[in-house]
């Protein structure tokens, strides 16, 4: 009975999603009209002036406000990118950077339906997503969400997902306009360029946004850009959004990222989030009172609001879907599927992968990323799966019963060396007692400064650290004076690693010299230097800290060098057949808030070194969000991969990916650079120095130079380029043809280009046909490729797929400061094929008259 009840219940199922009700059944956006903006107008005639102003605030952090009296519901949102982050756990998606990767736009279509999908069984009709702000350097602690170095890329990209997202009935809100690429100082800082820099690198994504993916929200940044804050940006949000764009869903401001009332009123910001902090009706009505601001104004931010609500039928039906499963198997099929895509393998001497598990016994996995599973970084985008699979796991799950997987760290956590690090009394005791000791001299002063009389303690270290994003700060702001001695017991490099929470600010002084000084800012990873120290030597050290939140949060450990790596890592490395190391960053260490470092966090060089050593099959495996210094050990590897942040099933792909059940089909929408001084912005990425209270300003020297536009033209080579990543197999360009516009429609000028992609190795495998556009006539400078089309090719061993392209007359456009406007000027262009920026076989000239 238990069998046919079972095999009934399965098609009753499928009928009753195919028969929901119409006020649950998903509804994308329908086009505005006179209908609906009659039904506006009805609706803004039935509220006051103070209820207006009290719409364009947000309400409890997530929510627009209620307005009964016009008909008018609550609407809901959730922190995206990669999953709905607010409401619970959820699927956890892989990082928009790994989208990117996958060069898949139909895929990125996928996760938006699928994100979408999970928004509704939660009631959500905002998903805060996607974030499409250029790649400028690597240190910027949100590229992890982001869409990498190119601006056509990253379009491409965010105008799926939008159009994913939205047929399912949510809205998606593309961030953060503009200019936002560094999360150091990210509310004070102006991103300084000219127009055309603007138009051709930092909005053509979000210009993709608006007029390809039909966005229905935009979220302003936090940053200035040319010296005025985004969210009250004329040019910006009025001229350019609004204006050339013709973009009429709702403008909200980030999280408090809003600065003045009339300027933001005036500004074109629709909607201030999360509360109404500055436009509210103690502010606004005197200002509109005054004249400073019109009622015209504020009813148009308004009707953005209602006009969008009923364009995707929020008046009309419930949000919440209960028929969808809030653990979702589709959503586990889709974030398998980004990972798969998306993984990158850069390097693979001696073609050690794919492993055959035919001929392997043991397999370590080693390294702090190893496990848990982090399948995103950290900060609002940042999402609780339901049941992640870390490397380490899921290599074991594939390999049960054939080959033994191994698993150490190899690495102390920032946290266990500062509670065992152990400071020199002088006086010759060494408390045995946790509870006893003076090795520490605290002195606590009720100022920040260190003025007057301290309060006097003691104490056996400095482990108080805790990662914390944010707390409510100190009423009182005092300072706390550590002062010790460290007595080395090896004369070698020592490792000093301190930590705080917040927006603390410490000062780490060695031996009299400062070599850490972190300055409050909104959030922070723990910072290390490396120092030599003479055995039996005792060296004075000073950490003056400055809290922020009412309890110290901060610690200091030091550790030699050469003890980092454990030796049950170097012991597992050298009898396991292949050894994978996990390296890479985690939400602690890349997150919104602050920037990471270039290189890899502590000890991470040192355990790829020492495993290397060991074992002569080594796979470096890399997390992260972009690029990181690989030159202490990339030559005595023969196999790296980058993982990016791969999402819940990273650890599923990866696995099928070393096995060879799946090639790795991921390409770099980023340039790795040889090192950072070789990156274009290596010397304005982060702004000089300023007096307090005054602006720092970034000028974005580089201009259109970015990335791979820098290299190629330049003839500077980087490590990787951009659009580059290795495959199982091999592929072949052929048959180039860039066919002129139609004699009877030479106005148009669009130009096809078609050309042919053969597999040319053994096993099936993707590659990413790419088209980059060269302009050498131009009457200005201009980089010598620049991408204009993409294709992911799937074939089997021996198959050909023909690819057409086509150009239209924006792909040979710049942009004009002159004429204000894109302009071709008449004259040779010249068309590149291949598979990165730097490989492209596959030349031809045109004429453009």
């Amino acid at each position: 009975m238990r069998n046919q009840t079972f095999h009934i219940a399965v098609p009753l199922l499928g009928c009753i999603l195919c028969v929901l009700p119409g006020h649950l059944r998903a509804q994308g956006p329908v086009p505005d009209s006179p209908a609906i903006e009659q039904r506006v107008d009805a609706m803004i005639a039935k509220l006051t002036l103070q209820q207006k102003l009290e719409l364009i605030g947000g309400l409890d952090e997530m929510f627009i406000r209620a307005e009964p009296s016009a008909g008018f519901p609550s609407l809901k949102m959730s922190d995206g990118p990669e999953g709905v982050r607010t409401w619970g756990p959820d699927t956890a998606y892989a990082g928009g950077i790994a989208l990117a990767a996958s060069w898949d736009p139909n895929l990125a279509s996928q996760m938006g339906e699928s994100i979408a999908k999970d928004a509704r069984a939660r009631g959500v009709n905002f998903i805060l997503g996607p974030g499409i702000n250029i790649y400028r350097a690597p240190m910027n602690g949100r590229n992890f969400e982001y869409f990498g170095e190119d601006p056509y890329l990253s379009g491409q990209t965010a105008a799926a997902y939008i159009r994913g997202v939205q047929s399912e009935g949510v809205i998606a809100t593309v961030k953060h306009f503009t200019a936002n690429n560094e999360e150091y100082d990210r509310h004070n800082v102006s991103s300084d360029m000219d127009e055309r820099t603007l138009r051709e690198i930092y909005l053509p994504a979000f210009e993709a946004a608006v007029k390809e993916g039909h966005v229905g929200a935009v979220m302003n940044s936090y940053n200035l850009l040319n010296g005025v804050h985004a969210t009250q940006n004329t040019h910006l949000n009025l001229d350019i959004l609004k204006g050339d764009w013709k973009f009429d869903g709702i403008l909200m401001s980030d999280w408090d990222a809003t600065y003045s009332a009339v300027g933001a009123a005036n500004g074109g910001l629709d909607l201030e989030m999360p509360s109404g902090r500055f436009m509210n009706p103690n502010n606004l009505l005197p200002a509109i009172k005054s004249g400073q601001v019109s009622e015209a104004t504020i009813d148009e931010k308004v009707r953005r609001i209602f006009r969008t609500a009923i364009r995707f039928g929020f008046l009309d039906r419930d949000q919440t879907d209960p028929a969808i499963p809030r653990f979702s198997q589709e959503g586990r099929t889709v974030a398998l599927q980004e990972a798969l895509e998306s993984i990158t393998l850069l390097k693979n001497e001696g073609n050690l992968l794919p492993l055959d598990a035919d001929k392997i016994h043991t397999i370590a996995v080693l390294g702090p990323d190893a496990w848990p599973a982090e399948p995103g970084g950290g900060g609002s985008s940042h999402v609780d799966a339901f049941a992640p699979v870390s490397i380490m796991t899921g290599l074991s799950n594939a390999l049960a019963g054939k080959v033994k997987v191994l698993y150490a760290a190899g690495l102390p956590s920032a946290a266990e060396i500062m509670q065992e690090t152990e400071f020199y009394d002088p006086s010759g005791r060494v408390p045995d007692n946790p509870w006893v000791g003076s090795q520490v001299k605290i002195e606590t002063f009720d100022n920040p400064g260190f003025n007057g009389t301290p309060t006097v303690s003691a104490a056996r270290r400095i482990a108080m650290y805790r990662s914390e994003e944010w707390t409510p700060p100190s009423r009182v702001r005092h300072s706390i004076r550590f002062t010790m001695q460290y007595m080395p017991a090896k004369t070698e490099s020592y490792l000093f690693l301190a930590g705080a929470g917040g927006s603390d600010a410490y000062k780490l002084i060695v031996d009299g010299k400062t070599v850490i000084d972190q300055p409050p800012r909104e959030g922070q990873a723990p910072r290390y230097v490396e120092l030599p120290l003479t055995a039996g030597k005792a060296v004075p050290i000073e950490l003056d800290y400055w809290p922020d939140a009412a309890y110290p949060r901060i610690g200091l450990g030091i550790r030699g060098v050469e003890e980092l790596v454990s030796p049950e890592a170097k012991k597992v490395a050298s009898f396991a057949d292949a050894a994978v190391v996990a390296v890479g960053f985690d939400p602690s260490t890349e997150s919104e808030g602050f920037d990471r470092t270039y290189e890899l966090p502590f000890g991470q060089d040192e355990l790829i070194q020492a495993v290397s050593q060991a074992n002569p099959h080594t796979i470096v495996s890399i997390t992260a969000g972009g690029d990181v210094d690989v030159h202490r050990w990339l030559s005595g590897v023969p196999a790296l991969l980058h993982n990016w942040y791969p999402g819940q099933e990273g650890g599923r792909a990866l696995a099928q990916i070393l096995l060879g059940l799946h090639s790795p089909e991921g390409h770099l929408p980023i340039s790795f650079e040889r090192s950072w001084d070789e990156n274009p912005v290596h010397d304005n990425y982060y702004a000089p120095p300023v007096p307090k209270g005054q602006t720092p300003h970034v000028e974005y020297k580089e201009g259109v130079f970015l990335g791979y536009r820098y290299y190629t033209s330049f003839d500077k080579k980087p490590l990787f380029p951009f659009g580059f990543g290795l495959s199982y197999t091999t592929f072949s360009f052929s048959n180039l043809k860039v066919s002129p516009p139609p004699t009877n429609d030479q106005g148009k000028l669009d130009y096809t280009v078609s050309f042919d992609v053969t597999n040319t190795g053994q096993r099936e495998g993707a590659t990413v046909a790419q088209v980059y556009v060269g302009d050498p006539s131009a009457t200005v400078k201009r980089p010598a490729k620049e991408l204009k089309g993409f294709e992911k090719v799937r074939l089997g061993p021996g198959d050909t797929h023909h690819v057409l392209i086509t150009l239209d007359r924006r792909s040979l456009a710049y942009w004009s400061d002159q004429k204000n406007d894109w302009q071709v000027d008449p004259g040779k262009f010249v068309v590149f094929v291949g598979d990165s920026s730097e490989n492209t076989p596959l030349t031809q000239d045109f004429q453009v008259h």
